[in-house]
Order: structure tokens, then sequence, then C-alpha cells
């Protein structure tokens, strides 16, 4: 047991790695009820900062600062999407960094190659250092999202997500896959890494669930420091050495408590903010760690970004942090008295960085310079700001490397999946396993069994990646882009023809001679961020048909193992009840042959590995029973904190209640979906539309829209909607069609306001013919003045002519290939 001790000017603060829950029940029992959002630093621990000020290196960033001009200075203030700035732009506007989003890559080809990634570093480089008025070279630096791995790169080692991480209890192998994901990312030349995420998740309905370790605090605790050791490096061994990339912890302060709304408001007082949020940080930066990434998210009604509190009261002053803030995608535009290109509030509570994307960040600069250049953010606050980034450049090496191409780890693309970073992600993936029940000792699936393989997630390698794996939403990929990965079907095969079986692939569950044992592979299909937010924990709530192949198993008296791919815990008793043993694999990555050391027996009649996992996230006995339940003195969850079954326990688990009392369930995102529109709104249609029902997947799922003339059908509100952060989140309306009659006048689609509309030509887009999808982004809607958090009509479909087109699915999601704004 590892224990966590330190100072405070107020009480001791221990977190116990193990530790029930029982601790955030004694600290919200004695909490006070949180009334305000500033943060009294004296009442905060001392960290015991590892990394000291060196004197050569303040030297050489004084000396640097002292030659900058205000313009080179705020220049380094922002960084920039690379889909919204060109290597030219740097050659002008001296930024500080640039920044690969969830969608964007080189050539605007997620699927690139790793060498057009290195390519492309080194133009941004090459134009940052170009200069001729004698005043200082600053090179840009380039950060990523490696949530899981160096997981934007093709052919990269993807690990578990963090809440599989969290279930191995292993800090040794945390440290091995953060010092494997720095070497994959330095192996493209990129130097910074927005990882790792320290959020202490109270409400698994929450999309960002499967980012975080536990909900126990000090699991947190004992895993982040240990993580950024891993990317960074150990302060006095190996820190910023070649290999390793500048980490970022996130998201600060509170992202976790949020009631399971992404970029929402943790209403808690500062003794919980302190002690169950601010757990990873206690780890995290006296490891070294030289970024922390603010949150979209607010304490107490105030924005993250713009609480000086926090900021700069206790992460700089009080903690003593050396390095910068950098802020998340646009959140800075959310501050009070903000837009995304005017926001001097954030600097001077204590933002170093802006992260922006879109069109106007010269914008952002012009502004920022404006400001600074009148004192609206001070010149010592300026200063601080560019001195911290300079700072952190130094340490890493920025200023001593040279190109990225030239720098001792670039280019070597072997690294990427080596058999070595493999071995270490499939021994993460057998640790990760938790068994829940194994009723009869199905498993291990004993030696020359016949295995039927089932389920869409058995050969689906997006699909146990999940978020954040190519694409930002792990959607839109195929096996193929995996080329250093392994399903769970293959593992599988594999295990079973080594131990003298044979295994079948059938995902919809068929067989002819009747197998030994089935496995199926079944779970939530990939999301990101707030795409993921849930109104309830129950599983698929409006599509049962991986339970119906379960029972159709059971039926015929298949002995069935139930493999479940989740970011969450989740309700799924029934799934439960209808097989013989349940294994919770959460998101296990590229490497599916973990799966199959556990589960599988070789020739010995032992398989390769015992399960290992323990929960880190208690388990959901009751479909409303959300993470805030765990308050209460009477919670009782059907799993806690630390279960998980190995093979020696022989415990039968009893038939579960499937009972469900009446929540809100559904996809938020979906605006039309399986014949019905998404609560509270309705189809409207004007003119000469008529709208009637057809079928696609099952009965009166689509709509048949017939425009006899001009005329419009729409998905009309009943009270406005905010798709604020889809906009800025760079989603799209996207719409699963066929073209049943060709169009004789202009079609466009819409978004209105309450008191404004917005379109975007279609009319090239329909060809009579199968069915298709179209994407358009939201941004297309809002740039046009649309405002996003009132919209009325998030479709509206209108045509000037004569028309036939059914519509299956409307819904708001990532698009690989959305049409451009200005489409015709």
């Amino acid at each position: 047991m590892m224990v966590l001790r330190f100072g405070t000017a107020c009480a001791a603060l221990a977190l116990m790695v193990g530790a029930s829950p029982a601790i955030a029940q004694q600290q919200a029992a004695s909490a006070a009820v949180p009334a305000a959002a500033t943060a009294h630093p004296g009442q905060w621990p001392l960290l015991p900062m590892q990394l000291k000020r060196d004197a050569k290196v303040e030297a050489r960033v004084a000396a640097i600062l002292a030659k900058m001009s205000i313009e080179d200075k705020v220049g380094q203030l922002i960084q920039v999407d690379i889909a919204s700035i060109t290597p030219k732009d740097l050659e002008t506007y001296k930024l500080g960094s640039i920044l690969n989003g969830g969608n964007s890559a080189p050539n605007g080809d997620e699927f690139a190659p790793a060498p057009e990634w290195l390519k492309l570093f080194d133009a941004f480089y090459d134009a940052s250092v170009k200069r001729s008025d004698g005043r200082p070279v600053v090179p840009v630096i380039w950060g990523t999202d490696a949530v899981h791995g160096a997981n934007n790169i093709v052919g990269a080692t993807l690990f578990p997500h963090n809440i599989g991480l969290g279930a191995m209890r292993d800090p040794a192998l945390i440290k091995k896959i953060g010092a494997v994901t720095a070497a994959e990312t330095a192996a493209t030349g990129i130097d910074w890494s927005f990882a790792p995420t320290v959020a202490v998740v109270q409400d698994d309905r929450w999309g960002r669930t499967y980012e975080s370790y536990s909900e126990d605090p000090a699991i947190v605790a004992s895993y982040a420091g240990q993580m950024v050791e891993g990317i960074q490096g150990t302060i006095g061994q190996d820190f910023m050495k070649p290999g390793h990339v500048i980490a970022s912890v996130k998201h600060f302060l509170g992202d976790g408590g949020t009631g399971g709304h992404d970029q929402g408001d943790t209403r808690v007082s500062e003794t919980v903010l302190r002690e169950v949020h601010g757990a990873g940080y206690m780890t995290a930066l006296p490891a070294g760690a030289l970024t922390v990434m603010p949150s979209f998210s607010s304490w107490n009604g105030e924005k993250m970004t713009g609480n000086k509190s926090l900021l700069t009261g206790v992460l700089k002053d009080r903690w003593g942090f050396q390095g910068f803030t950098i802020g998340d995608w646009n959140a800075h535009g959310q501050v009070t008295g903000c837009t995304n290109e005017d926001c001097a509030p954030a600097i001077n509570a204590g933002l170093d960085m802006f992260m922006y994307s879109g069109p106007k960040w010269k914008e952002l600069y012009a502004n920022t310079l404006r400001e600074a250049k009148a004192g609206t953010i001070p010149a010592a606050r300026l200063d601080d700001a560019v001195r911290r980034i300079l700072r952190v450049k130094m340490i890493a090496g920025t200023f001593d490397n040279g190109r990225p191409s030239a720098r001792p780890m670039s280019g070597k693309f072997a690294l990427l999946g080596a058999p070595e970073h493999r071995a270490i992600a499939r021994q993460a993936v057998r640790e990760s396993l938790v068994l829940l029940k194994n009723n009869g000792s199905v498993l291990p699936v004993k030696p020359g069994a016949n295995i039927l393989v089932a389920g869409r997630g058995a050969d689906n390698i997006g699909q146990q990646a999940g978020g954040w794996s190519i694409t930002w939403q792990g959607t839109d990929v195929a096996n193929k882009d995996f080329p250093n990965g392994q399903s769970i079907w293959s593992g599988i095969d594999a295990a079973a023809r080594a131990a003298g079986g044979k295994a079948t692939l059938a995902v919809d569950g068929a067989f002819t001679a009747k197998p030994d044992v089935a496995i199926v592979v079944f779970g939530e299909t990939p999301y990101a961020e707030f795409t993921g937010d849930r109104p309830s924990l129950e599983y698929s709530p409006d599509d049962k048909s991986d339970l119906a192949l379960l029972k159709k198993l059971k039926a015929a008296g298949v002995p069935t193992v139930a493999v479940f791919l989740s970011g969450r815990p989740m309700w799924v008793n029934p799934e439960m009840n209808a097989a013989d043993a349940f294994v919770a694999a959460f998101l296990p990555g590229t490497e599916g042959g973990g799966v199959a050391d556990v589960l599988v027996a070789g020739k010995s009649g032992r398989p390769v590995a015992d399960f290992h996992g323990k929960l880190s996230f208690s388990w959901p006995k009751r479909i409303d029973q959300n993470v805030l339940n765990r308050t209460d003195p009477g919670y009782d969850p059907l799993f806690p904190i630390g279960f998980g079954l190995t093979y020696a326990d022989k415990a039968t688990l009893a038939r579960l209640d499937e009972t469900k009392p009446k929540v809100a369930a559904g996809d938020q995102n979906a605006l039309f979906v399986r014949g019905r529109v998404a609560g509270g709104a309705r189809i409207g249609t004007t003119g000469a539309a008529v709208q009637t029902r057809t079928d696609r997947r099952g009965q009166e799922d689509s709509l048949r829209l017939t425009y006899k003339g001009a005329g419009s059908v729409a998905i009309e509100q009943a009270m406005p909607i905010d798709l604020t952060r889809e906009s800025n989140g760079d989603l799209s309306l996207i719409v699963e069609y066929r073209v049943t009659a060709k169009p004789t006048g202009a079609v466009t689609v819409g978004v209105a306001d309450t008191g404004k509309s917005a379109t975007v030509a279609l009319t090239n887009q329909l060809a009579v013919g199968d069915w298709a999808t179209v994407a358009v982004p939201l941004r297309c809607f809002a740039s046009q003045g649309v405002v996003m958090n009132k919209v009325t009509k998030p479709f509206e479909l209108a045509s000037s002519g004569a028309l036939g087109i059914d519509v299956s699915t409307i819904r708001i999601g990532s698009a690989t290939a959305p049409i451009a704004c200005g489409a015709k």
C-alpha cells in the first residue's frame, strides 16, 4: 500500500491506494455547501516540487526575453490548429505553438503516413526560425493528443484507455506505457503530448469517463506522477532526454465532477475540489510536468480558464509550478467577457497560451497585441507568460535540437508498433480485464475446444480501441488502418489453434455444428468528449440486438462468454443474466490478443495469465444509479471498487434484477433516428412538401419526403437547444439519405435560431441512387450568424422545385470528409 502525505496549512492530505468510496463520502459529509468560486491558496498543500530553476536556463531565457518585441511576445501566447494555418504564416507571425486537433492532419488526411507528419513539422519549424530583423529566433513547438499511445499516427501502439489502466493497479507499467507513447510520438518529430488526463470522474454518464483512471482519487494519484515520468523522463535521470516529450496534465480542475455533462459546472466545496479532484496534481506536478491544461468546465459557476485564484493563486504561487498553462480548444472564448478572438481576462487570470481553432486567429493575435500595448494585459503578466513558455522550450531542447527531422529519435518509424511496445500493450490488456461473472467455471476455455466467436466488436479494432484512435471520435476506421494491431477475434483464433482447437467467426452467432463455447464481443461504439455524454447508464437503450444474440445462444444450450467493450461501467443486468461468464474489457486498444491470453487455455490447461484486473469504478446495480449516488451512506453498487474475480474464485452470481425505472434515454446527438425525432421536437412541413414513412432497416424507420414544388421539411424544437460546443468542436450535421426523384430546383440544408436562418446548398450532392451520407459542418451555419446556443431548427431541408428523397438518420457528429461550406 502506498500512502502519499503532503503538508498543508490546514490539514494533512492522506490518499491511500485501494481506498473505498467511503473517502469521498466522508469528504462530502464534512464539506461546506459550495458557495464561491474563489480558492484559498493557503489551504492547499505545499508540494515537494522536484523541478528546480536552473540558473543557466533562466539566464538564457532572460536574455532572449529582453530582446523580444511586444509583437514577438504576443505571438508566443498563441497556439493554432494546423487546419487553420500554413507554414508560410509563421514567416510573418512568430507564434508559440501549433497543434493537430482531433480531426486535423497533414494534407487534411487523417490516415497520412508517419513521414508526412514529420515533413509538415519541418515546414512549420523552418518558417518559425526564418527571420532577418535581428530579433531572437524562438522555434515553434507542436502539441498533440497522444492520450493512449501516439493515437493519431497510423501504425502506432494503442494502449487501453485510462479506465482500463486503472483496473490494472500497476503504477510501474503505467510508467512504461508513458515512455512508449513518448518514444512513438517523438519518432514523428512531435514534441508535446496533451496527457495525462487526471480527472477523478464522479458520474459515469460523462462522455470522457474512459479518460479517467478511477473515481477514487488515491488510484489517480498513484498513476499521475508515474505517467508524467514515463512521458518526460525522471528528473535527475533521463528527464527530457531524446525519446521523451513534454507532458500536459489535464484538465485543471474538477472536470470529473460536472454531473455527467461535458464542459459543465462542478458544484463542490473547496475541500472536495482539493482532496478529490486535485489528487492527480499532487503527484504529477512534483514529478516535473511542464504544462497544465485548464478545463473547459467551471467550478461553482466560474470557468476554470478564467479562475485566477486557482490558475495563479494555487497552481503558480502556492505550488510553485514553473511551466506554462495551455488552454483547451477555444475554451477561452467561454470565459465571461470573452470571445474566441478576444480574451485578455484569461491571460490575466493565469492562462499562458491560447489554444485556437478557426480562420480568425489573426484577429486573436491583433486583439491580444492591442491589449498588451494598452496595458489591459499588464507588461509583467505578459513577460511572465512568455518567460514560462521559453523556459519549457529551453528545458525541452527546442532551442538546441534543430529541425524536427534532425532530432535523435525523429524518423525512427520502426518504433511505431515495435514488437517490444506491443508486448507492453498486450500485458496492459491482460492486466486490465475484469472478470465479473464465471458461473459454472465456463472460463478459461479448455484446450482443444471448438469456439464460436460472435458479436459486432469481435473483429473490429476500431471499436475495441474507442475514441481518440486515428480519428478524434474513433469512427470511420477499419482494421486495415491499424497495421500493427490485432482484433480480439484474431487473438482468440490464434490461441485456439495453438491449443489444438479451432475458432470460427460469425458476427451474428450462426453455426451449423454446435460449438463447445461462444465468446460474444459487443459494447459501446466509439465516441469522444461530449458526443459520449449519456442521459442514463443503460447499455444501448434503443438497440437490444446484442442481448438478443446472447439469449439466442443461451436458448441453444451453448455456454456463452460475454466480452463487454465500454468506456464506463454500465447497467447490463439483462446481458449479464444471458451470459454464463461476463468480462469487462473496457477499451483495450490494438492488442486484442491480450484478451485471448486470459480467456483461452493453452495445451497445458492453463491460459497465459489469470485475471488480474480490479474495478477502479464501482458498477451500477440500477439503471438510475450514477456515480453521484456514491456519496450516499446507503450506496449499494452491484460490484464495488476493487471487485474482480480470478480463476480461483468459484462464486456463482445469482440472477440480477432487470427492472427498469423510467429515466431519460437515447442518444443526445441524434436528431432523427429509428423513425423518431429527439424528445421535445417535431417534424414540420411548409409549402409543397409532404412527409410520410418508409422502411430502411426496420419498419417505418425513415422519412419519405416528396416535394411537388417549393417547400421545406424541418425538425422543430419545442425549446431552443444549445449546439455551441458541437460547433466549436467542428462537428457536422450528418444526414443519411436516398434520392428517389432528381431535384428540379435548388436544394439546401439549413439551421435556424430564434431569429435567423442559414443554409448550405446540396443540389450537386443529390443523385438518384442508393443510400448515401452528407455531412455539413455546423460552423457553416455559425459563420452566417446563427446563434448556436439558441437553435430552434437544427435541420431544415428546402427545395425550390420537385424532389423525392428518403431520410433515415439525422444526427450531430464527427465526419472525416464534410462538404465545404460553399458547396453547391
